[in-house]
């Protein structure tokens, strides 16, 4: 894919986003070299820890090299025209749904996990397919237009064993016939916004569904800190006008956070 050929949404996908609280863009994000190389990152840090976890939780934290993608021109300019021109990086993961270990995620809302921290609640989601995600692997699903509200009340899990959260919202407030299956291609990606109700089933595949995920938030978002907590945001394209976001892969570097 040469720069010309950047992805970009259209209008329409500008449209639904706001219409709907979520897009799939289903055409390549990366081109081959650059997307072959962080599927590779992916398992190489998969296979560095112990067990067989489901969540590597801000790599670019440690490994300055995440900044290839997360800082990346083909992201950014994907969100942009929802966060506007003054763009920073609050977390990225890398989430795995293996075949022994596919549990289902139940329903949620990413800003009821993050309320108290992020003023305003501004987050776009961003979740790449490192592998096909499908309804037998366990794909994200989500339930459109509930991102209008985004914060709904929770309770337990019944089958607190055989889930990833231990939470998810009373049923009674989730209306799961108009749920839609985010199903992906690889190099293809999602994008939801932080107060959409979404989940997943449990696989029910022997296929591995593997996502690089990127949370994007307005430069002018304030990221705020418990006591004595070290958690840096980093600013990716535009302005910092309140300074609240670190400069880049060079505090990585260092390991210098405030």
């Amino acid at each position: 894919m040469s720069a010309a050929k950047k992805p970009q949404l259209s209008d329409c996908e500008i449209e639904a986003f706001g219409r709907d609280g979520y897009i799939v863009m289903d055409r390549p994000v990366f081109d081959d070299e650059k997307f072959a190389r962080l599927q590779e990152m992916a398992d190489t840090k998969f296979a560095a820890q112990d067990g067989h976890p489901q969540l590597i939780d801000c790599p670019h934290w440690k490994d300055p090299v995440m900044f290839d993608w997360i800082f990346a021109d083909e992201l950014l300019d994907l969100v942009e025209p929802l966060t506007g021109p003054d763009i920073a990086v609050f977390a990225s993961h890398f989430l795995r749904k293996t075949a022994d270990q596919g549990h289902r995620v139940p329903w949620h809302e990413d800003s009821a996990y993050w309320d108290g921290r992020l003023t305003p609640m501004e987050v776009v989601c961003v979740n790449l397919a490192l592998s096909p995600s499908t309804e037998e692997n366990g794909c994200m699903r989500v339930i459109p237009g509930t991102h209008r509200h985004g914060y709904s009340d929770y309770q337990d899990v019944p089958d607190a064993g055989e889930v990833v959260f231990h939470l998810e919202i009373d049923p009674d407030q989730v209306d799961e016939t108009g749920a839609v299956d985010l199903v992906l291609e690889p190099n293809q990606l999602s994008i939801h916004d932080v107060r959409l109700i979404h989940g997943s089933r449990a696989s029910t595949s022997s296929e591995c569904r593997m996502l690089f995920a990127v949370r994007y938030i307005p430069a002018r978002v304030t990221y705020n800190r418990q006591q004595d907590e070290s958690f840096p945001t980093f600013l990716a394209r535009g302005s910092d006008a309140g300074g609240g976001h670190d400069d880049g892969p060079m505090k990585a570097w260092l390991g210098d956070f405030d």
